[in-house]
């Protein structure tokens, strides 16, 4: 009787962790909410190449707003918001947190991403992060533990993505990058820390062109001065609810999916936006007239042939 109180207490204090754990690493994600300064600095680092030329070094800085747009016991949805000169707002990307997710879309290349699975037993305590264009269209995707360690609280995971938006337009020369993401909550908001390798895929193998060193630094700021942001995204969110629905449906419809990056020399997010600007103004919103136009624009894309380099869209 003594050995069976002592497991039934063992197991109760091993699922209370358990769940005390998962709270904390809820409570990681949502601490990355709130009104942002951003810096974004990047360079390479060393290449094997004996002729390759090193690129300049990349910084820019922005004002971001990022919101937990949905959340359910196992799920927690980031939106970031770009705000620009105070006033004007840029949809950003999206990262969709799931707790001990089993299926993952994974990048190959030419904007390609096929769906594989992942063991229970791989997926117990993780989170997968899923990121998505400033479209909701897939871009990249891993899962790890969060890790609390002697004061630090930080998340970590390797992963295969398109190249970056500050690349795409002006590189062929590789066609994957390989992400190594580390988000880490801090005392002034939290750092996405990267160590990258730009890779060029074949069908027979991956050769690394050059290694790169990527800090994304987000610092919190009062709230206010992201007060547009707030407002654009009450006004826009229905419709952009709508293109993640759309989106949902096309992943769950299919193992693979390829996009074109143009279709009539137009890119996707061009497409989507432009609609939701017309269909916003309307003076009743249709949610099923929106979703309907919204995958017409959508299926343009899939249905459309990536060229070799086309391959990544706006980060």
């Amino acid at each position: 009787m003594k050995k069976l109180l002592t497991l039934s207490l063992a197991l109760s204090l091993g699922m209370a962790f358990g769940q005390n754990k998962k709270e904390n690493d809820k409570n990681n994600i949502k601490e990355m909410c709130g009104c942002y300064e951003v810096e974004f600095d990047y360079a390479e680092t060393f290449s094997d190449a004996k002729d390759y030329e090193f690129r300049d070094r990349y910084t820019a800085h922005a004002l971001e707003w990022v919101l937990a747009d949905e959340e359910t016991e196992d799920m927690v949805m980031l939106q970031h918001l770009l705000v620009i000169n105070d006033s004007m707002i840029i949809k950003h990307w999206r990262q969709d947190w799931y707790y001990e997710n089993t299926e993952l879309f994974v990048y190959n290349r030419n904007l390609e991403w096929k769906k594989e699975e992942i063991s229970a037993d791989k997926a117990k305590g993780t989170w997968t992060q899923k990121v998505y264009q400033v479209d909701d269209s897939p871009r990249y995707q891993g899962y790890a533990t969060w890790i609390d360690v002697d004061g630090k609280s930080y998340w970590e995971s390797e992963t295969f993505a398109p190249l970056p938006r500050r690349e795409y337009t002006t590189r062929s020369d590789y066609n994957v990058l390989m992400r190594t993401n580390r988000h880490q909550i801090t005392d002034y908001g939290h750092l996405h820390d990267l160590d990258d390798a730009k890779i060029i895929r074949t069908e027979a193998k991956d050769s690394i062109l050059v290694w790169e060193k990527g800090r994304n630094k987000y610092t919190k700021v009062d709230d206010s001065r992201c007060a547009a942001a707030v407002s654009w995204w009450e006004a826009n969110r229905e419709y952009w609810v709508d293109v993640r629905a759309v989106w949902d449906d096309v992943m769950e419809e299919n193992d693979y999916i390829n996009i074109a990056q143009k279709a009539d020399n137009k890119v996707l997010y061009e497409r989507l936006f432009r609609l939701g600007d017309e269909l916003i103004a309307e003076k009743k919103y249709n949610s099923k007239k929106a979703q309907k136009q919204i995958r017409e624009q959508i299926d343009i894309h899939l249905s459309s042939v990536a060229t070799p380099w086309d391959t990544a869209t706006a980060e």
